[in-house]
């Protein structure tokens, strides 16, 4: 279950800001009821792919890349936020409202993906389990820190600043990419592949503004960019077999993606319709659609008389 609401939020995350909520829990109902539950059969039910071989621990391509790729038909197709792109070619900064929120919510992904990753080890009744486990647990902040450090280093000469978002979200690429197969003993391993994701990451932000794809979170360069390379990791510590691993990416990312495409594109067509008017987008869904200020801090509020003078 939370597993599958992981999926979601990736979607989620990318196409904010001017999604019609509505089109969205559509979408999100196709991917939760439909899509997700065959990728995983595929797998973890003894699938087709599970035959061949196909490894992936806590899901790198089951859980990010399929949330990924759905992500990535959804930005195709809303297409970017008013004003991100110039008609120069520069791209518009759209900093995060509350840094310290978004910081918070990495630090809770971080200790969250514990659970996620030792959790899949699925057994704790035996030494043997536990010793697996903390070699996952051990693997799994590792490659997390190295994908910070990769990402800030390299996030200058990219990206022309040493970007705390794109620092933020090479911790979240490194834990996508040691996600397939955590469970080895060589620890510096753990670092290679999750500093590797961090700067898969940063290219991907990079060349998701080139080619113009407004991804608000950066969660295509961080779970679908990051997840394939986590998948094709495997082969190189976890004894997966690289062309059964590259089969699962490419058939994995051929099924959400073409599903998710025309779903989108269908739900573009409807009398519903799938994008939010410029002038909701503008004010803001919290405001237009819900009736509330997500962020009544900048909203003027006049002072209330005092009924004593």
């Amino acid at each position: 279950m939370v597993f599958v609401a992981t999926t979601a939020s990736i979607v989620s995350g990318a196409i904010a800001e001017r999604v019609k909520m509505w089109s969205f829990f559509l979408f999100t109902l196709l991917l939760t009821a439909f899509l997700y539950p065959i990728v995983g059969a595929w797998t973890w039910g003894g699938g087709w792919l599970a035959d061949m071989g196909f490894q992936d621990f806590a899901c790198s391509t089951i859980v990010h890349s399929t949330g990924g790729w759905a992500a990535l038909a959804g930005i195709m197709i809303l297409g970017p936020r008013l004003g991100k792109f110039r008609r120069d070619g520069s791209v518009r900064p759209t900093p995060p409202s509350n840094v310290v929120l978004v910081r918070l919510g990495v630090f809770i992904l971080w200790f969250g993906w514990f659970g996620f990753n030792g959790g899949s080890q699925l057994a704790l009744g035996s030494a043997l389990d536990v010793t697996a486990m903390s070699h996952v647990l051990v693997n799994t902040n590792l490659a997390a820190g190295a994908g910070v450090m990769a990402a800030m280093v390299v996030s200058r000469p990219l990206l022309g600043r040493m970007d705390l978002f794109a620092t933020l979200n090479g911790a979240i690429a490194g834990l996508v990419s040691i996600t397939a197969g955590p469970d080895f003993v060589d620890h510096y391993w753990a670092i290679i592949i999750g500093a590797i994701g961090g700067l898969i990451c940063t290219l991907g932000i990079k060349l998701m503004e080139k080619a113009n794809l407004d991804d608000v979170v950066g969660a295509v360069p961080a779970h679908l960019f990051a997840g394939i390379w986590g998948t094709l990791a495997v082969s190189i510590v976890a004894g997966g077999n690289f062309g059964v691993q590259l089969l699962g990416v490419v058939a994995v990312g051929a099924f959400v993606f073409a599903v998710s495409y025309a779903a989108w594109r269908v739900l573009a067509l409807t009398p519903m319709g799938l994008r939010v008017d410029a002038n909701v987008e503008r004010l803001g869904q919290d405001a237009a659609e819900l009736r509330i200020e997500a962020y009544l801090e900048f909203v003027l509020m006049p002072e209330q008389d005092d009924e004593r003078e």
